[in-house]
């Protein structure tokens, strides 16, 4: 396991919320499926491109069984009722060498907040950090909200296989603005 299995850093929300963005650990199962319990519907449709509520015992297995070089899994945390919380998280998984898709998913009330942006900055410096060359993900048409997340961190359109999805590509071999 790399050292991504210990990352850690401390964020501030816009509105000046303290936010851990952490590796995700495999004791954190029980947290992440609190999280998706407080998910609504239509934001899991968007993550899961179905209507999604439980997960197989090799699903659950494939989202926390995470190995930091081919998988890389982060979680956002929050204090919620004196504990932190899970609110949020995102991943990417290498398809092919330098090249991985993102993928991420958060709890409906704390949408809109800047967590998915936060996630997503954070994935490709670690991406960026690890040789990959290419960041993909594919999003429903419809999800202008997390378009938009993409779009600020300079992802562009692609060709898409899924008429009901956008393909979203993010070159990392060419320089980025700042």
């Amino acid at each position: 396991m790399s050292q991504i299995a210990s990352y850690s850093a401390q964020a501030v929300l816009k509105d000046g919320t303290p936010v851990q963005i952490r590796a995700l650990r495999a004791s954190d199962e029980a947290d992440m499926l609190a999280a998706i319990e407080r998910t609504g519907p239509s934001s899991l449709q968007s993550r899961f491109f179905v209507m999604k509520r439980y997960f197989s015992e090799k699903e659950r297995a494939f989202f926390m069984d995470v190995d930091f070089s081919n998988h890389v899994a982060l979680a956002a945390l929050v204090e919620e009722q004196g504990r932190l919380t899970i609110i949020g998280g995102g991943r990417y998984v290498v398809t092919d060498p330098g090249r991985a898709e993102m993928a991420f998913v958060v709890v409906d009330a704390w949408q809109g907040r800047g967590i998915g942006s936060l996630l997503l900055r954070h994935l490709i410096d670690i991406a960026q950090e690890h040789g990959m060359q290419e960041l993909t993900a594919e999003v429903l048409s419809d999800n202008a909200p997390m378009r938009s997340v993409f779009a600020k961190s300079d992802f562009k359109p692609a060709r898409s296989d899924d008429p009901r999805t956008v393909r979203l590509t993010l070159d990392l071999a060419s320089p980025r603005p700042a």
